[in-house]
């Protein structure tokens, strides 16, 4: 049953993996801090806000919305944290001096991943604040609690986070606000020209992905609340610029229910029998993105336990080895040698508990994974599925994108899908560097595969956006790459032919670079309709390859500066290059490196998580063997886009 909660009331938490719902009636910020026993913020580095959404344990809205939905995992938290604060807030120009008086009393529910309602609290009686301490989530004794807060802040973030003392409350308020605003930005880039009658538009709010460069695997979303999911709010349906509606249309104030089950009870003692979308979310796209990154997390921890109780059991028989040898007595008679023996057999014993532990739940979880890979739709599914057969333009953009597969190496067969939210938040870097020769592949090959995996992310790509809402650009200054390309340039999906010579990346640079420019003007200065009446508004994406043959100083600053920039309006990066051909640019393109996630034409084990920080090994997407499917879609691609999407 659930308890309504009043003003500084407590309750128990019935566990410690929930999620945390937000209904305000308008758009607020979402957002939480990491308290220490005395209640105090450490850092900016235990405030998780849609600038940076992720902490240990715990994951927050990527922008204002209506609604959100946070995820915590409390047990995942560091040691000195005692203490989980729920912050609300309003977006610097929303509520004015009238505050969260100008909207509906925040309703805020904490439940259990399968939607049950804990505890839930509605704030009442806010004025003029622009700011509140929710709910707390608090460890007493070793059990945690959650107490309704409702403190409200006249001074908005800055004096919220000064309370709790934090050093640099004032500039990370700043931060959190600029944030916020270019999370709006994304989702109003650039308003489409008026759709002529009977034509499809383009409904699906964007929702970036947050793939930490340097091989994090982005973070999971076991019931998140970034773009493009309930939590967020959703594009103009018109594209016209007007208000925004915030309200989700199936949003109640309580957790939406668990998926009716569509397999008979297991028997009891049998673990239960899997059953594709079965996690939480508003539609089957949402529930079985959920699952596939519970599965992900799943994988992580239980071959960390594994892993931990191996180094435990190593380590116990280590000191008894040398308590062993460090007692003289030993050395008489068969005493050492027993003593040894035993050591050795508990060492095996604790071993083989583990991985009994380990092999039961990696065969749940490709039990789980035989029920939901043919049940993924085009954008999850691999290449293989049959679901590419009926492959359609799509009438909005999916949650996400899956950009390969990833296992760990106790159970090579088990793959996890590996999922990224849309529109791309960072570019992308296909390595056909040196440092893969290790692999067995010449320099050749590799440039070869490196290619034809931008390729294969390309036409997915296209394939998941409503037709005409995608443009891709070439620039293979060398032409080295007009092969692999051919399946882009004779179906016609490409924005031209691609760019070669110092000429031709120039113009193409420069093209996007003043696109860039004219958005963000436009954005800033509140005229998005002000923008030229030519300007394509599809997402942008920009295939370098063969870099940096071509390019000059100022080419290379264009190329960083869509890197940086871009993605805030809808352009986006995809390079196939080989870093230490760049070696001669020194740490210029150091940040540019950085700043994509890389991923290899082979497979290779440099993706870490973020919970654990195992090295999983990334497998690029691999067409099957004389499969035409790539053409196929391409084609129905181009199709879509001549007929106006149908």
């Amino acid at each position: 049953m659930t308890a309504e909660l009043v003003r500084g009331q407590n309750h128990p938490l019935p566990g410690t993996r929930l999620e945390i719902r937000v209904s305000a009636g308008g758009p607020v910020v979402a957002g939480a801090t990491l308290g220490d026993e005395q209640g105090r913020v450490r850092g900016v580095e235990w405030v998780a806000h849609p600038g940076s959404p992720t902490l240990p344990g715990l994951e927050v809205s990527r922008q204002a919305a209506a609604d959100h939905r946070l995820a915590v995992d409390l047990d995942a938290l560091p040691d000195p944290v005692h203490r989980v604060s729920v912050l609300l807030a309003l977006p610097v120009g929303v509520g004015g001096p009238a505050g969260f008086r100008a909207l509906a009393a925040p309703f805020v529910a904490v439940t259990t991943l399968d939607g049950a309602e804990a505890a839930s609290y509605t704030i009442t009686d806010l004025d003029t604040e622009s700011a509140v301490v929710a709910l707390e989530l608090y460890r007493r004794q070793g059990a945690w609690k959650v107490r309704a807060v409702g403190q409200g802040y006249a001074g908005g973030l800055a004096e919220m986070l000064t309370d709790q003392g934090l050093p640099e409350a004032r500039e990370l308020a700043g931060a959190i606000n600029d944030a916020v605003a270019r999370g709006l930005a994304r989702s109003v880039a650039a308003p489409p020209a008026r759709p002529a009658d009977g034509a499809r538009v383009r409904t699906g709010p964007p929702g970036p992905a947050t793939p930490a460069h340097g091989d994090p695997v982005p973070p999971p979303g076991q019931a998140p609340s970034p773009q493009g999911q309930p939590g967020s709010p959703p594009a103009d349906p018109q594209g016209e610029g007007g208000p925004v509606n915030y309200t989700h249309p199936g949003r109640q104030t309580t957790a939406p229910p668990p998926p009716a089950p569509t397999a008979p009870p297991a028997p009891p003692g049998t673990p239960a029998r899997p059953v594709a979308g079965d996690a939480t979310g508003w539609s089957m796209e949402e529930r079985l993105y959920n699952q596939v990154w519970g599965m992900f997390e799943d994988l992580a921890r239980t071959t960390a336990a594994y892993r931990s109780a191996v180094d435990f059991a190593d380590s116990r028989m280590e000191q008894e080895l040398d308590k062993v040898l460090s007692d003289p007595r030993s050395r008489i008679g068969g005493t050492g040698d027993v003593a040894r023996e035993t050591a050795r057999a508990r060492h095996a014993d604790l071993v083989g508990r583990a991985r009994a532990a380990l092999d039961r739940d990696l065969a749940q979880l490709a039990a789980e994974a035989d029920v939901v890979e043919p049940a993924l739709p085009p954008a999850y599914a691999s290449w293989s599925s049959p679901v590419w057969h009926g492959y359609r333009a799509p009438m909005e953009i999916p949650m996400a994108l899956r950009l390969g597969d990833l296992h760990l190496p106790e159970r090579v067969d088990l793959r996890i899908p590996m999922l990224v939210r849309l529109p791309l938040e960072r570019g992308l870097w296909i390595d056909s560097g040196k440092a893969l020769t290790n692999h067995a592949t010449d320099v050749t090959e590799l440039r070869r595969l490196a290619v034809d995996t931008a390729v294969a992310h390309a036409a997915r790509l296209l394939a998941a956006y409503p037709a005409g809402q995608f443009q891709v650009h070439v620039i293979d200054a060398a032409g080295a790459a007009a092969a692999a390309f051919a399946p882009l340039t004779g179906a016609g999906v490409l924005a031209g032919p691609p760019a070669a010579g110092a000429a031709g990346v120039s113009e193409v640079l420069g093209r996007l670079t003043q696109r860039v420019d004219l958005v963000q003007m436009a954005v800033r200065g509140g005229a998005a309709d002000a923008l030229p009446p030519d300007l394509d508004t599809a997402e942008q994406l920009l295939i370098v390859n063969d870099f940096p043959h071509g390019f000059d100083d100022r080419a290379v600053t264009m190329l960083r500066y869509l890197a940086d920039e871009g993605p805030a309006v809808g352009v986006h990066l995809m390079m196939v290059a080989d870093r230490e051909d760049a070696a001669a640019y020194g740490p210029l393109l150091d940040p540019l490196w950085r700043a994509l996630l890389r991923l290899t034409p082979v497979p290779d084990d440099h993706l870490a998580d973020p919970w654990v920080g195992h090295a999983w090994t990334y497998d690029p997407p691999v067409f099957p063997p004389g499969s035409q499917v790539l053409r196929e879609v391409v084609e129905r691609v181009a199709t879509a886009r001549r007929n106006g999407g149908r």
